[in-house]
């Protein structure tokens, strides 16, 4: 093997780093390069800056330093993705310790990389969509809106492989989680949270993620209604953005996926009383997706693409 053809994908989650080793010659997932690790976010920099060196070292040593071309994270927002600065604030609730820290420098410092060795950023949902449409379930689609959904919404539009952030086709910043929708935002009635909100709010009962209440689906008249308007919604909200962006596929991820036999038909019926026709597939990638979107940052080809995007994500 040559050197200085694998790239490190990353993905930060709010209390978990994943990681892992992409092949950019063959486009693949190196088996026995990924590993994962629970993260405080609410720690001090150092100790989280040190977790996330020393899973990345894990992959590394798989691969040996001498083949890695770059590294790439999968990072949430709000952050800047294209200096590497973390912006989290303490009402986001994670990682408030890392605000104003640039993350670049000293992940170089921790792993003992050169400069030589780019690394680089990418919103999380951005990268789920960039590995779908890449070597995913998205693959042969041109145009095409990527859902993930878990405690937040995230989404991203892509069009032949590239995110699209500007135009009269995608709303402000590329993504949806942020535009109204009935007495709030689009994160509040598609995330875990309006879940566990609504069950309470109607039983007066607590559960604990979505798993539990597509568990009851067939056995608590609740249950199953929050699920119908779960999909039901979702497919009026995301109707008129298909049509304007001319979508024909959708692609989902994320731990709501677990309940999509329940909610899915919702959607689909929902979106066909729009007249919207557009295919929906549920990530083939999963948690992994993330990690090889990141990793594919060190492609210079999609480099070259996506780098003047960064700074609008």
């Amino acid at each position: 093997m040559n050197n200085m053809h694998i790239a490190i994908g990353i993905d930060i989650g709010g209390s978990h780093i994943s990681c892992g080793a992409v092949d950019l010659k063959i486009n693949e997932l190196i088996p026995g390069t990924c590993f994962e690790a629970k993260v405080d976010n609410q720690a001090l920099a150092d100790h989280i800056l040190t977790s996330w060196a020393d899973a990345i070292n894990r992959s590394i040593e798989v691969v040996g330093i001498n083949h890695v071309a770059g590294i790439g994270f999968a990072m949430p927002g709000p952050f800047d993705y294209a200096e590497g600065i973390a912006l989290f604030k303490g009402d986001n609730e994670k990682y408030p310790n890392l605000y104003g820290i640039n993350v670049v420098s000293e992940i170089r410092t921790r792993l003992g990389i050169p400069a030589s060795v780019p690394v680089r950023f990418i919103n999380d949902a951005t990268a789920f969509a960039v590995s779908e449409a890449w070597i995913g379930v998205g693959q042969g689609h041109l145009r095409q809106i990527a859902l993930t959904l878990g405690t937040g919404f995230g989404s991203a539009f892509i069009a032949d492989g590239i995110p699209v952030l500007e135009g009269d086709t995608v709303p402000e910043m590329g993504c949806v989680w942020h535009l109204p929708f009935k007495e709030g935002i689009a994160d509040d009635y598609f995330s875990t949270r309006w879940f566990e909100k609504s069950y309470l709010k109607l039983t007066g009962r607590e559960v604990n993620g979505v798993k539990e209440i597509s568990e009851l689906y067939s056995t608590d008249e609740i249950a199953h209604n929050l699920l119908k308007e779960y999909g039901s919604n979702m497919g009026d909200f995301l109707a008129p953005w298909i049509k304007k962006f001319n979508a024909g596929h959708i692609v989902i991820g994320g731990n709501i996926t677990g309940a999509y036999d329940k909610f899915g038909g919702y959607l689909v019926q929902s979106l066909a009383n729009h007249r919207v026709e557009c295919g929906v597939s549920l990530s083939i990638l999963k948690e992994n997706a993330a990690i090889i979107g990141a990793a594919r940052l060190i492609d210079e080809n999609f480099f070259a693409k996506v780098e003047t995007l960064l700074p609008k994500m």
